[in-house]
């Protein structure tokens, strides 16, 4: 895969180049049948995955679900119907796939009538036993659709979440009015101790519906969000939720997050995971300003959801999200029978910068325990045209994290440093970094000469110049600064270069 390594720079001389070069032998997941399966993320073994849920932790084991369609046909994506898919960890880097563990298109055994694919929705472990299918009974409020209806059912286990038995009186929220609520869907639950309720926000076509229980059967509505009231249009919205974390890590400093899935192009992005800070009184929630951020700034971190430790609720958060986007889904290299893949899972902080509460995240410290190796260019001054360093043979095969760190000469002309992933001169990926803008960006199915200007670029944040790509087998994924992008590449381009530019 990766056989040499090109520093090229014309003019900008590189006071400090260095890179941490780590291979990945152990895998996240089955045994790659091909050389584009990711190694370490999470993945069916076959057909189209979709929507992460919300995992639980009970019998000292994670478990995650996820949307699976084992029905995907790439000539008609829309088509055959999605359930849940059930896998488990110990420590969210290793998964074993269980089964499908709610099934589509099954009839409810008190009616007959068929509930119809299984979207998403949220699992929650009733400890205090509040719908009465005994303590600790694992209760999952999702949408089924029928005949292109959404409604909510609900559903229940008493095998830890092995497999779900439907409850007699669904749906437990029918669809008041399916030709002018098309998007009802997505419900989130959460129990709110200090009410002593449960309460679900949930997605209603451009706003955000709130609902409450006290059994997880009977729900009533207490209030709304709605971005348009303060002129944001993020289009149709998804996979709502709504929790606290510690600003700053300080216990005095609780603040309520507000995120859902959203669309951001008329905002210069594609769709991502939008979220407001605020307060919740129990029954509604308000903004503490009117325009939201994005929780990644990448085109692939979509269907988020979070979920705190059994130890330690509120200092930080777990995420995982789809890495995919409906844009371009279906146009994408259907390799060896898989479709879709979930970003790796990610703890998630909310810490003031620029004055701003602002959601930041890293991928697990795990990850870290399954490098075998690591080679390391460190120091590196680079002013000769062109300038090389190669890797020792070892790196051919496996996947591999790069972590560089950059810095530029006062008096140096360059403003710009590009890497370029797998090149073979033709195809590419660049990676660059603009000193004048101190803006990230990510170029695809590029040139390897690929100029910055006119890409998708975000600020780079208050790291400066400091990279922290990841990067997964064939099928890649670049992580840099606060965004995370997809890449199917080549299997036959090798090679990582780097060029400046001094525009």
């Amino acid at each position: 895969m990766l056989g040499f390594l090109n520093l090229v720079s014309q003019w900008l001389a590189i006071r400090r180049f260095s890179f941490l070069l780590s291979i990945f032998y152990a895998s996240a997941v089955l045994a790659a049948p091909t050389n584009t399966r990711p190694s370490y993320h999470v993945m069916s073994e076959r057909k189209w995955m979709s929507d992460p849920q919300r995992p639980f932790f009970l019998g000292n084991e994670w478990h995650l679900y996820y949307l699976y369609n084992s029905n995907y046909d790439i000539s008609n994506p829309s088509s055959g119907g999605t359930e849940w898919y059930h896998i488990t960890s110990t420590d969210m880097v290793h998964w074993t796939r269980r089964d499908i563990a709610l099934e589509k298109y099954k009839p409810n055994p008190a009616s007959g009538i068929i509930l119809g694919d299984i979207e998403t929705g949220s699992a929650v472990v009733d400890i205090n036993n509040t719908a009465g299918f005994g303590r600790n009974a694992i209760v999952a409020i999702v949408t089924p659709m029928a005949d292109g209806v959404q409604q909510q059912s609900l559903f229940y286990s008493t095998d830890n979440g092995y497999s779900f038995i439907p409850y007699a009186g669904n749906p437990v929220m029918p669809n008041p009015s399916p030709s002018t609520k098309p998007a009802f869907r997505d419900p989130k639950v959460f129990w709110d101790s200090k009410e002593g309720h449960w309460v679900m926000s949930f997605a209603e076509g451009h706003k955000i519906g709130f609902y409450t229980s006290t059994d997880l059967k009977t729900w009533a509505y207490v209030s709304e969000f709605k971005p348009e009231n303060a002129g944001v249009d993020l289009g149709t919205l998804e996979c709502p939720e709504l929790y606290q974390i510690y600003l700053d890590g300080e216990s005095t400093k609780r603040t309520w997050i507000l995120a859902m899935g959203a669309n951001g192009y008329r905002y210069n992005r594609t769709t991502g995971t939008a979220y407001w800070t605020g307060k919740w009184d129990g029954n509604g929630f308000t903004a503490t300003e009117s325009f939201p951020r994005w929780m990644d700034d990448g085109p692939e971190f979509y269907a988020t959801f979070s979920w705190g430790s059994p130890d330690n609720r509120y200092s930080s958060r777990y995420a995982i999200a789809w890495m995919n986007n409906w844009e371009y889904t279906a146009s994408l290299p259907y390799y060896g029978d898989f479709a879709g893949q979930q970003s790796l899972v990610r703890e998630v902080k909310l810490k003031t910068i620029n004055g701003s509460p602002t959601l930041v995240s890293v991928p697990i410290g795990g990850y870290d325990d399954i490098v075998t190796s690591s080679k390391s260019l460190s120091e590196k001054t680079i002013t000769t045209d062109p300038a090389s360093a190669s890797l020792p043979s070892d790196t051919e095969q496996g996947a591999y994290i790069i972590r560089a760190t950059i810095s530029k000469n006062d008096g140096d002309e360059g403003n710009e440093v590009r890497f370029v992933f797998k090149s073979d001169g033709t195809f590419s990926t660049t990676v660059g970094y603009d000193f004048v803008r101190s803006q990230a960006c990510l170029v695809r199915d590029s040139l390897p000469s690929a100029r910055l200007q006119g890409c998708r670029s975000r600020n780079a944040g208050h790291d400066g110049g400091i990279f922290d790509h990841g990067r997964d087998e064939d099928a890649l994924a670049y992580a840099f600064q606060n965004g995370i992008h997809m890449v199917a590449s080549d299997p036959h381009s090798r090679g990582i270069g780097c060029y400046r530019d001094e525009r």
